[in-house]
């Protein structure tokens, strides 16, 4: 089967370079740009690497961002109270708090701190109700299912009377990303570690979402003829021939899955460039709503 690659890094870029005519205009309408605040807890180096990338994406972007690192020990109410300085803060749009955080944090607490006009992750109870009741738009969605969104709509993929599996219910990727595509009016199933018989239901799949952190636990012989795969996995692999010693590879075996499927994205280059893409995206959009609020007249 001639099977496609949907180029993350290809629509990633195109998604950034309309955000930075967002935000040049922006500017040139209000003398403001878009603002982003990271908190990052602890010295997790997966987590100083994800925060780094995104400062560096936003200063392409025009975007000012702005960073708050704070101890791993950090209390519950002191993180709480910068999540709320950072709130109350005029030049801030978007508040993304790192994720995980520590043990120790209760971390849908300090989610809860983040205003729903700032919740440029998503992540925020109310907007993930909003997104899961019919009829109803939230704020902001979660980055990487609403970049997975963006990567089979720009590639003209129909959604529509499809039958989309869900491979994770995390509430980061898999519950907001089966919302998304049952919006689209695909029928949706969520395999997750208590599923019975996961193989048979993955095989009648159109559309498959992996994101379940197994390296290449998915292949040919699971997968529908002409299926489209959405590869969230990304997890190293030792391989002594590389120059770190490991490799990166999705959830998904690529190279035996590209032999039935019609469209899968690579990891990398699939969509790890569409997260933080959308991100800029949301935080353009929190800007603009912002500058579009009227001003009280006293």
């Amino acid at each position: 089967m001639d099977c496609k690659l949907i180029d993350g890094k290809q629509i990633g870029l195109q998604v950034r370079e309309e955000v930075a005519r967002r935000a040049a205009e922006l500017f040139e309408k209000t003398g403001r740009r878009p603002g982003l605040a990271t908190v990052l807890v602890g010295e997790d180096p997966a987590s100083q690497t994800y925060v780094r990338m995104k400062h560096r994406a936003c200063q392409k972007a025009g975007i000012e961002s702005f960073g708050v690192v704070l101890s791993k020990d950090v209390s519950q109410a002191e993180l709480e109270a910068e999540v709320e300085r950072l709130a109350k803060d005029d030049r801030v749009n978007g508040i993304l708090v790192q994720l995980p955080l520590p043990d120790h944090v209760d971390t849908e607490a300090v989610l809860a701190k983040v205003p729903l006009e700032k919740d440029v992750d998503g992540f925020h109870p109310t907007n993930m109700g909003l997104l899961a009741r019919r009829g109803c738009e939230p704020h902001f969605v979660p980055c990487t299912p609403w970049g997975c969104i963006t990567l089979l709509e720009r590639c003209g993929i129909e959604i529509s009377g499809k039958r989309a599996v869900v491979l994770g219910r995390s509430n980061i990727v898999g519950l907001p990303m089966a919302l998304l595509l049952q919006e689209r009016n695909a029928t949706v199933t969520v395999v997750h570690s208590r599923t019975k018989n996961p193989e048979a239901l993955m095989k009648e799949a159109d559309i498959l979402v992996a994101a379940i952190g197994k390296p290449e636990m998915v292949k040919k012989e699971m997968l529908k003829p002409g299926v489209v795969i959405i590869d969230v996995g990304i997890n190293k692999v030792d391989d002594a021939s590389r120059e770190k010693g490991y490799r990166l590879v999705g959830d998904v075996d690529f190279e035996s899955a590209k032999e039935v499927a019609s469209w899968i994205t690579p990891v990398p280059g699939g969509v790890g460039p569409m997260t933080i893409a959308t991100l800029l995206e949301n935080t353009v959009k929190a800007a603009e709503a912002c500058c579009a609020k009227p001003v009280a007249v006293s």
